[in-house]
């Protein structure tokens, strides 16, 4: 049997119940940090009796046909992460898929989560959202990226690094429209958890400073009334005919229609 085994995201009396069974109860614990597991099981009072592997993103292609034969020989192996619930966003898809592939039976311990903890806190819609991952590190990857998802309807939910949140709000900005509504969610159930709530550009604005912890970005979705490119450049036209500068009239049309102003300046002057 397989286990995927949500850890605590803080506070460690966060931990499931079941999660404190497994590891004790396991054959082998894959870990992504075998020391921070450790640490882990010494907060919770577990004594882990089974063998302990590293499984992380640097072996993880390596290591998964190995975990993959112990399972198939009757093992019970315990898969976690540093947080959260292995596979998202951590070391843990190529192992599930492998054994969902054999066949192998599998289950999962949830447990903490910081995508739906930051969603819930955000204050912006909950009914659909989707879960983005970390923006790629390049400005030019990230801006294709965030331009595939101008148009996104559903509350959008970010993992980032701290050094890189300011970089990171101030392209959302960009891609999105300076006014759209996000929240940033530092350290998720520890002692300074903080949650900041505004515009893009105010939330740039404050992580213009140093920003540092566990950063989760949720960002609201684009308006259902987002027009037509064509609609745009008619747009504009029409409001340059009646004497308004292009400036001010592709201001208008991004307010109006809920696009970023730089798309419709793009699309105006193509």
């Amino acid at each position: 049997m397989l286990v995927l085994a949500a850890t605590p995201i803080g506070r460690v009396s966060d931990a499931p119940p079941r999660l404190v069974e497994e590891l004790a109860g396991a054959d082998v614990i894959a870990a992504e940090d075998t020391r921070r597991l450790r640490r882990l099981a010494g907060e919770l009072g577990v004594e882990i009796t089974g063998r302990v592997l590293s499984y992380f993103e640097g072996n993880e292609a390596a290591r998964t046909p190995y975990l993959i034969e112990l399972l198939e020989a009757g093992q019970r192996v315990v898969l976690v992460t540093d947080a959260g619930m292995p596979s998202v966003s951590d070391p843990g898809y190529r192992l599930v898929a492998a054994a969902v592939e054999k066949d192998l039976p599998m289950t999962a311990i949830p447990g903490p989560s910081a995508v739906l903890t930051a969603l819930a806190l955000s204050g912006l819609p909950v009914d659909r959202f989707c879960f983005e991952g970390f923006l790629p590190r390049k400005a030019g990857e990230r801006s294709r990226r965030l331009a595939a998802l101008a148009k996104e309807p559903r509350t959008m939910v970010f993992f980032e690094a701290p050094h890189r949140t300011h970089a990171a709000l101030t392209a959302l900005g960009q891609a999105f429209g300076a006014e759209r509504r996000g929240a940033v969610c530092r350290e998720l159930t520890k002692t300074y958890e903080e949650i900041k709530r505004g515009s893009l550009a105010d939330l740039a604005a404050w992580a213009a400073e140093e920003v540092r912890g566990e950063i989760t970005l949720v960002v609201e979705g684009a308006p259902e009334h987002v027009a037509a490119i064509e609609d745009v450049r008619a747009a504009v036209a029409e409001l340059e005919a009646d004497g308004l500068s292009r400036r001010d009239a592709i201001a208008r049309v991004a307010s109006e229609t809920g696009l970023p102003r730089r798309q419709v300046y793009d699309e105006v002057h193509k």
